[in-house]
């Protein structure tokens, strides 16, 4: 049962969602995480990437034999602690640019409706950042901000910047073994990566999911929407 009356920042995230970026599926995602816990996490991947002399970014593309320990005890991590992901995910073939409400330009706002809407508590608050990607960023910030200004819940808006927060590098690596899984299963990649694939393996025995449709919005853990546009 969720705690009445915290505190939680949500870090968001996107993966291939560009329209011409020849990948078959856009993710939108987040990790979040009860406000009081974000001074120890932070202290414990710090130390987690210490452990193995790693300096850069966590990110997927960076998940090799060479850092494959590094990933799996941080993925590790996620799994034992308070922290929360949820993504959106769609088939960008199914998405008619001749529907307006379809259209590339706003489905960015409808992706981010659907990832934040359904799992809010509204007894608690929420601190959202996302990352500054563009020089579009803080007009789409703002447009979020009113499409969500009815929810009282959500008491800010920001960005940062990823290479600055580990819980948006943790939401990257998340939505990227997704994105890998469903890539293989649809046969575009091979999935020669085999550190990748472990990583994805794991993630599949934590949550007991195939990671290839929705899960029941009772899964607050690991919580993924994959939205039919054929409907």
């Amino acid at each position: 049962m969720e705690c009445s009356h915290k505190t939680y920042n949500i870090y968001c995230d996107e993966s291939t969602h560009l329209e011409n970026d020849g990948q078959p599926y856009m993710i939108y995602g987040y990790v979040s995480i009860p406000y009081n816990e974000m001074a120890l996490a932070k202290k414990q991947i710090r130390e987690i990437k210490q452990k193995h002399g790693y300096e850069g970014e966590l990110k997927w593309t960076n998940i090799s034999d060479k850092t494959f320990a590094l990933y799996n005890e941080i993925v590790d991590y996620f799994f034992m602690t308070n922290m929360k992901f949820r993504a959106v995910i769609v088939d960008k073939s199914e998405i008619d640019n001749t529907r307006a409400e379809y259209s590339y330009n706003d489905f960015y706002f409808r992706m981010y409706y659907q990832l934040l809407h359904h799992q809010m508590d509204m007894d608690s608050t929420y601190n959202v950042y996302f990352d500054i990607k563009d020089t579009c960023s803080q007009r789409k910030l703002h447009k979020l901000a009113e499409i969500l200004k009815y929810n009282s819940a959500i008491r800010d808006f920001n960005f940062v910047k990823s290479h600055q927060v580990h819980f948006i590098q943790l939401a990257d690596i998340l939505m990227g073994a997704i994105n890998y899984h469903l890539r293989i299963q649809r046969g575009t990649i091979e999935g020669k990566v085999r550190a990748k694939r472990l990583i994805v393996e794991k993630i599949k025995r934590q949550t007991n999911l195939s990671l290839l449709c929705t899960t029941p919005l009772k899964n607050k853990k690991f919580n993924l929407f994959f939205i039919n546009l054929q409907k």
